[in-house]
């Protein structure tokens, strides 16, 4: 791919900033579209990135970012503007843009969900009706849905507070079944498709960990990996939204979309199991068990 059509990542920050440097890696010119020009700016630049300022509301600045892109990555953290930046890049790259790909990560709910169901959170929904606005605008497309990221303060920072205190694991999943995939694997799996995206384009794939289990399996693998006991405490949703969740601070759109999470897990909607992380990158998605031994001080203290 020549420097003048870079690959274009809007959303640099988490699974945007490992495909970042794993495009790099490989020499791919990259231009990424940030909000404000700051420290993740600078180090942006210092791995050889053409760094751009701009929003994905604002079609002018979408417009500016896409000159010239071969390839776009399309992410935003949790936010009731998903749908209008989806909808503006879709409108955008097809009046402006040359895109040979449109990677959009989403989730893997979708991939249970209707035009009409109801059961699942407004970001969820907000993720379908993104889909549906890419596939009906004729871009080629490509579809990444991960489960439950590993990373997500669920299996992080919370058993980083419960462990050491109490040496346990405290979520209301009830008896659901989960395979939570690390950022990394689905960065991983991003890059892969933007350095020859020709061969994926109108392919959804759907990136899990290795395999599913429950929580008291969870515990055990957390227990393992820490060398220290740890057993699950199934919490109910309500008390632990009141004792736990309503303590943090968030917004209210993106408390709504942790306790659908919570309450979807106990509904078992979680229990699904994919290889594509393994047959897209040819290196299996890693353990629950890797990653946590990998972050030891971080969940002891």
């Amino acid at each position: 791919m020549a420097a003048h059509h870079p690959t274009l990542i809007a959303g640099a920050g988490g699974v945007g900033r490992v495909v970042v440097e794993r495009l790099r890696a490989h020499d791919v010119p990259v231009r990424v579209l940030v909000r404000r020009d700051d420290d993740r700016a600078a180090r942006l630049r210092a791995l050889g990135v053409e760094v751009v300022l701009g929003d994905l509301t604002r079609p002018e600045t979408v417009a500016a970012a896409l000159e010239g892109a071969r390839s776009m990555y399309f992410a935003m953290p949790v936010s009731p503007d998903h749908l209008l930046a989806a909808t503006v890049v879709a409108s955008v790259a097809r009046e402006y843009g040359t895109l040979e790909a449109l990677v959009d990560l989403s989730q893997m709910t979708v991939s249970q969900m209707t035009a009409t169901s109801t059961a699942e959170s407004h970001q969820q929904r907000l993720h379908w009706l993104a889909e549906q606005v890419f596939d009906w605008s004729g871009l080629p497309v490509v579809h990444i849905r991960p489960t439950s990221f590993l990373d997500n303060p669920l299996f992080t920072t919370l058993p980083a507070r419960t462990i050491p205190a109490r040496g346990t694991l405290e979520l209301p999943f009830g008896s659901g079944r989960t395979s939570p995939v690390a950022a990394d694997d689905v960065a991983r799996v991003i890059a892969t498709v933007l350095r020859e995206p020709a061969p994926h384009v109108g392919h959804v794939y759907e990136l899990t960990g290795p395999r599913t289990l429950d929580m008291t399996e969870m515990a055990e693998v957390f227990a393992r990996a820490l060398g220290r006991p740890v057993s699950y405490v199934d919490v109910p949703l309500e008390q632990w939204r009141e004792e736990t969740l309503s303590t943090i601070g968030l917004p209210s759109h993106v408390e709504q979309h942790i306790l659908t999470m919570c309450r979807l897990h106990q509904e078992n909607r979680y229990d699904r199991a994919s290889d594509d992380v393994e047959r897209l990158t040819g290196i299996p998605a890693r353990t629950i068990e890797e990653f946590v031994a990998a972050r030891r001080d971080f969940y002891l203290g």
